[in-house]
């Protein structure tokens, strides 16, 4: 399990942050932009600490990695201060810009071993892919979503708020009970299956291309598995049933959000916004 999450990471960190950065638009985007340029340089130390034994090296390595993650979610309020708005679109991209500080403190603390707050490392471990994809990638696309896609505002408005709440919720149930964790992922599963459908029905056929038109459908598709996926973990860990384990869904859940998701998602709007800037 360790070499696929690290590698999931590495997309994350390398490929998803920077090109999600460029499709912000609105105050600071020059800022965002300039972040991104430079996104890879620091995710490098982050990068190595992966691979490396946990130990002071490792842990040093995560921390300059975190610094970056911390200096990008201050762009939040600084956008919010620009903005003044809580507009669910808003409130969606806010979210992507502090949901890697989560990554890059439960990075510090695995490589580390340090049982942050109790959690195991294990745990920790699957933390940082989560808030890069879960945390960063999905509500990046439901802002992005819900600002492009025509009519439905009651849908638009479910999504966009939906996955930043849901990813909250899933957070803190890790501090509450397994209940308060299947609570989130109800949420954020509603949310992310709303950005699936607004993203097939309307935004699909309106694509500039069939590559984009493609790359659209999978993402949306794709998400219907893997939070379904998502929801049997979670009841299952509430309700005692039997479900899948954690390196189980490394391989399912967690690799079909990142390739056939995040990457997808990206790509196509990374596409749309270079044939119509």
């Amino acid at each position: 399990m360790t070499t696929l999450v690290n590698l999931v990471v590495l997309l994350g960190m390398f490929f998803v942050i920077p090109v999600g950065l460029r499709l912000v638009d609105g105050p600071a985007r020059s800022g965002l932009t300039r972040t991104a340029r430079y996104w890879p340089v620091a995710a490098l130390p982050g990068a190595v600490a992966l691979w490396l034994p946990r130990g002071a090296p490792a842990t040093a390595l995560a921390a300059c990695y975190a610094l970056a993650t911390v200096a990008l979610a201050v762009q939040a309020p600084v956008r919010l201060a620009r903005t003044r708005s809580l507009a669910p679109a808003e409130v969606a991209t806010l979210t992507a810009l502090v949901a890697p500080a989560v990554a890059g403190l439960a990075l510090v603390a695995e490589r580390s071993g340090y049982r942050l707050f109790g959690f195991d490392l294990d745990i920790l471990a699957l933390t940082v892919p989560h808030f890069h994809f879960a945390g960063f990638t999905a509500a990046l696309v439901a802002g992005l979503v819900c600002r492009a896609a025509p009519g439905r505002p009651a849908a638009r408005t479910a999504a966009a708020l939906s996955v930043p709440v849901g990813t909250a919720m899933v957070l803190a149930g890790y501090f509450v009970d397994d209940w308060a964790q299947l609570a989130g992922a109800v949420v954020l599963t509603t949310g992310m299956w709303l950005v699936g459908l607004l993203t097939w029905r309307d935004l699909r056929p309106a694509a500039p291309d069939r590559t984009t038109g493609g790359l659209l459908a999978v993402s949306a598709v794709t998400l219907v598995a893997t939070m379904l996926l998502a929801l049997w973990w979670a009841l299952g860990r509430a309700a005692g049933f039997p479900h899948p384990t954690l390196t189980w869904m490394a391989a399912t859940h967690g690799l079909g959000n990142a390739l056939g998701f995040a990457l997808c998602s990206l790509l196509a709007w990374r596409r749309t916004k270079e044939l119509h800037p």
